[in-house]
């Protein structure tokens, strides 16, 4: 109400300051002003002046029906043809998203100044126009106007819209030619370009080569490395700014704890907590997002929780944030309760919302409540369902054992299947051991991703899981001549501000021996309350006790063991993986989570698994 209230006054104010500035040139035109009374040349400076006046707070407000009205009158007294107000009614008409009038503008304008081409540049640019941008800045060439370092930085923000890495190269050069690879915007500009393109060398030696950096130059380049998925460069240039004095803004944090979020650094992640709270930005809603996502990705979602909880006026984001964590976490009951609070509170829910709430219904195979929220998402809140929707709804059919069911919704979606979903079908015919559907998925991840060799495992373990033992050998072997990579599992933990990591059969950690001497005391131990190595998970054509060897040393367990031997009795287990847990690991932690009195928590590319007291908070179900 304080808001709307406050809009009405501003309104008000401007429109009765709109009337009197219009009411100048028609009072002058009723009245003729005796040239005693006022010189004709100074009255018609004030009537420049308040006019302009008029369409700065036109612009300023994206007040487009007052901006209209002000041109009228530019007209009427004659300030058509006049550079620099022609200039401020380009950049109205551009605040107020009308393009195409600004550009009418100035192709009908007697005289450009370097003003001129600057605003009409970054007008195309600000609505993903890059081309008009290109073409614009090249006539400039051609005419032999001048130009600025606004000129340059605003059409390699163009090309960074486009991913154009040729022109923007090209810009960078002529940057070069004419010293203006010194300045700051243009600096930014060009390593912004340049990550968004994926080339990170090239915008960190622009970076470093920059003699003066802005804020935004720094936030440019931390962000830069968290799309690349460079998140240790990322987390250490941030750690650089910090120990320079330099302020931090809202976009840096909020990278930072990206970065933090994507390597479950939960240490890193809390100093910049802590750097937030001192920077007095934690209101801002997409840093508070990110915090969220941070915890609930480190493992620590009860936190994730609290940071939510704190927040007064929550938006969409803060509520999605939250309920992908719940989601991930195996918190489906929280999520779908979540869910309904969130409408009570007259936030409509989005197609990241509902994207959220159906993994949440995969994660422990609730069909139904599913099929119920896909219905709602188009019946109740006009969501249009996307190819990740449909994607959810394949992986929640195939994960219950419904595989004809989901390679029907497959076939029926009027989208192009992804990746994803053929992957989540093959998943799914593995766990079921369904050799035709397996195949007919396998078939069609081939050609989307020939080299993948992770799909060429998983067929080949739907073979061995039905004997069929020369097709293993065969899709082996094909495997081996292919150019194909198969991603080897890795497990890391984060002790003492410093990450471990350890592969499969691990032979290079400096503790290692100690670590296989405690790790297989603690199978002694676990044999004594039945444990059993699963070899069923071991797909291999081996013998058993090979097969036994193998999976004892899984990536995970070499972590576990680790972090048992080094964190103190009863400390929480962190734990992330690349690759999806086997039964036998999962079996191991439940297991170890009884002899050590601790809670185990592992991270696979699907969710978190909290082990406690011999149980998973996945219900058996991942």
């Amino acid at each position: 109400m304080r808001m709307l209230k406050r809009q009405k006054i501003v309104c008000s104010r401007f429109i009765l300051q709109s009337r009197h500035v219009i009411a100048i040139p028609n009072a002058m035109a009723e009245r003729p002003m005796p040239s005693e009374e006022l010189d004709c040349v100074g009255m018609r400076a004030i009537r420049v002046y308040e006019l302009q006046l008029l369409l700065q707070n036109c612009a300023r407000n994206r007040a487009a029906i007052e901006g209209m009205a002000c041109h009228a009158q530019i007209i009427r007294v004659g300030l058509g043809a006049d550079t620099i107000t022609s200039n401020m009614l380009m950049n109205m008409y551009s605040k107020c998203g009308l393009g195409e009038s600004a550009r009418k503008l100035f192709d009908e304008m007697p005289v450009r100044s370097l003003v001129s081409w600057n605003t009409i540049i970054g007008s195309h640019t600000q609505v993903g126009e890059s081309e008009k941008a290109l073409v614009l800045f090249m006539q400039m060439q051609k005419e032999g106007t001048s130009v600025s370092e606004f000129t340059v930085s605003s059409v390699v923000c163009a090309c960074a819209a486009k991913c154009c890495v040729f022109e923007c190269k090209q810009l960078h050069g002529f940057a070069l030619k004419t010293a203006l690879d010194s300045n700051v915007f243009v600096g930014t500009a060009l390593l912004d370009v340049y990550a968004k393109c994926g080339l990170v060398k090239d915008a960190s030696l622009v970076f470093e080569s920059m003699p003066e950096r802005s804020d935004v130059t720094w936030s440019s380049m931390v962000a830069g490395y968290v799309q690349n998925e460079l998140y240790e460069e990322a987390l250490v240039l941030f750690h650089r700014a910090q120990a320079m004095g330099l302020e931090h803004s809202q976009f840096t944090i909020s990278s930072a704890l990206s970065a933090c979020a994507a390597r479950a650094a939960l240490i890193e992640g809390n100093q910049v907590h802590a750097v937030l709270c001192k920077t007095g930005i934690g209101s801002n809603v997409f840093v508070i997002s990110s915090l969220i996502d941070m915890y609930a990705k480190c493992g620590i979602i009860e936190e994730a929780y609290i940071v939510f909880s704190k927040v007064e006026e929550k938006n969409v984001v803060l509520w999605n944030a939250m309920l992908s964590g719940f989601s991930r976490h195996v918190r489906s009951l929280e999520a779908m309760i979540l869910f309904e609070k969130m409408q009570q509170m007259g936030i409509c829910p989005n197609e990241i919302t509902y994207v959220s709430v159906l993994t949440a219904c995969s994660h422990l195979g609730l069909v139904e409540k599913g099929r119920k929220y896909f219905d709602l998402m188009i019946r109740e809140h006009n969501v249009s369902p996307n190819v990740l929707h449909y994607s959810c709804m394949a992986d929640i059919l195939g994960r219950a054992g419904l595989l004809h069911e989901a390679k029907d919704l497959i076939d029926r979606m009027p989208f192009d299947p992804t990746a994803s979903m053929w992957g989540s079908l093959l998943a799914s015919c593995r766990i079921y051991r369904n050799l035709e559907l397996g195949e007919v998925a396998a078939k069609h991840l081939f050609e989307i991703e020939p080299l993948n060799a992770g799909n060429h495992v998983l067929l080949s373990d739907i073979y061995a899981a039905n004997n069929r033992w020369e097709e293993v050998a065969r899709a082996r072997k094909f495997l081996k001549e292919s150019e194909a990579k198969k991603e080897r599992g890795m497990s890391w933990i984060e002790i003492r501000h410093q990450v471990h990591s350890f592969m499969v059969g691990e032979r290079n950690h400096p503790r290692i021996i100690e670590i296989y001497l405690k790790l297989e005391e603690l199978v002694g131990e676990m044999k004594k309350i039945g444990y059993k190595a699963e070899t069923d998970h071991d797909l291999h054509d081996v013998e058993e006790s090979r097969k036994q060897e193998l999976l004892r040393h899984h990536s995970e367990k070499l972590a576990l063991t680790f972090g048992i031997m080094v964190l103190p009795h009863g400390a929480t287990i962190r734990i992330m993986k690349n690759l999806r847990i086997c039964g036998d690991c999962h079996s191991f932690m439940k297991l170890a989570s009884i002899i050590t009195e601790r809670e185990i928590i592992v991270r696979d590319t699907n969710r978190f698994h909290h082990f406690k007291n011999g149980h998973c908070s996945c219900g058996e179900f991942w």
